[in-house]
């Protein structure tokens, strides 16, 4: 306890302002997308604060961006050997985590959860008994691993009036779960199995409810970052409570708007005029996600083109490490193109950097491809 005291009163205190550029570069840097690292995919996992995968896909290739000599067979193997979780965390939404975080994290997500499903059902969650649903749905989970398709149905044959769709939400917000890893090419199919984390992990996550892990695991990943970005980024509300009571181990800046960001005392902030090299992020990634101010890396009037009207986050590519273009991969029988469409023109060195870039993500993508190639929109 002593030495805790004397490590919180040690830390650094400034009011220091920190410009635009400096906070990306300090974001990217804590992202590995100013330069790939040597790294683990359990430990990237984890540096990242997790990866959000409501698709299977793009967290493989948001690992291929920042990790050196990443193989798709890395991730899928960390998957297999329950190193590596996918369910639901961060803002009701499916995510990777390692299982080391998923255990101890989990249940500080919990309030955010909660409030996610009543935000949704409205009446419908009055009407539902939320622990005689928990019991039927773990003993169901429990017996095999299934899919919420067939949680649905046994609802249904349990009662013929139930709001199965309702009761399925309230099991998949409240009942940890996770979805069970298969041979597929990006290691789940569509329609994945889930299996109760008690089984697949061999233990429950911890049910404290204290938010100052999570929060330090934040910091360490997007900061430095306000109240409202780490709200944001994790579905809870009323951090500020929590961030005082850990106001004396942080290091406190300002952004050029005055307002109050909190950071790690020991978490990087390179120079502002460090390189940043053209990086590819796939659809959903965190970095665009991650802050209820989103400036650092994406201007407000390119928001609208990043982010659709229902919800689908489209793959990026950067510019000296801004959002500056979204792109996708056209599919003919065996020729594979990737088609970038930047927000405005682009100078020929960049073409250039962006084209050399996009041909290492095709190998990546679509490694039986017998032709690619690179357009830009």
């Amino acid at each position: 306890m002593g030495a805790d005291k004397k490590k919180r009163a040690s830390a650094p205190k400034t009011d220091a302002v920190l410009t635009l550029r400096a906070l990306n570069r300090a974001t990217l840097a804590r992202q590995m997308l100013l330069a790939r690292e040597r790294i683990g995919v359990v430990a990237a996992v984890e540096r990242l604060a997790g990866m959000q995968a409501q698709v299977a896909k793009p967290p493989f290739i948001g690992l291929w961006t920042r990790v050196e000599g990443f193989e798709r067979g890395a991730l899928a193997r960390t998957l297999a050997d329950r190193k590596v979780v996918r369910a639901t965390l961060m803002r009701g939404t499916l995510h990777l985590a390692s299982a080391r975080d998923y255990l101890t994290l989990r249940g500080a997500l919990q309030p955010g959860l909660t409030a996610g499903m009543r935000s949704i059902l409205r009446q419908r969650a009055d009407e539902l008994d939320v622990p005689a649903l928990l019991r039927a749905a773990t003993a169901f989970f429990d017996d095999e691993p299934r899919t919420f398709d067939e949680l649905r149905d046994e609802l249904l044959r349990r009662n013929p009036k139930i709001d199965e769709r309702a009761a399925a939400y309230a099991v998949r917000t409240h009942l940890p779960l996770v979805q069970v890893a298969t041979d597929d090419p990006w290691s789940f199919p569509a329609s994945a199995d889930f299996a109760t984390a008690r089984k697949w992990l061999g233990k429950s996550p911890a049910v404290d409810a204290d938010p100052a892990p999570l929060i330090r695991r934040y910091l360490a990943a997007f900061g430095p970052a306000s109240v409202a970005d780490a709200q944001a980024w994790s579905g809870l509300a009323g951090l500020r409570e929590a961030f005082e009571r850990l106001r004396d181990e942080l290091v406190v800046f300002r952004d050029e708007r005055k307002r109050e960001l909190f950071d790690l005392s020991d978490a990087p902030r390179p120079d502002e005029d460090t390189p940043a090299p053209p990086r590819f992020l796939p659809e959903f990634d965190n970095l665009v996600l991650a802050h209820d101010d989103r400036a650092r890396v994406l201007d407000a009037a390119h928001r609208s083109l990043v982010v659709t009207k229902n919800l689908r986050v489209l793959a990026t590519f950067l510019v000296d490490g801004r959002v500056a273009g979204t792109w996708e991969v056209e599919r003919k029988k065996m020729a594979a193109t990737l088609v970038l469409a930047p927000f405005s023109k682009l100078a020929k060195s960049e073409r250039e950097a962006l084209s050399l870039e996009g041909e290492r993500l095709l190998e990546f993508t679509d490694p039986d491809a017998t032709s690619r190639a690179i357009r830009f929109a």
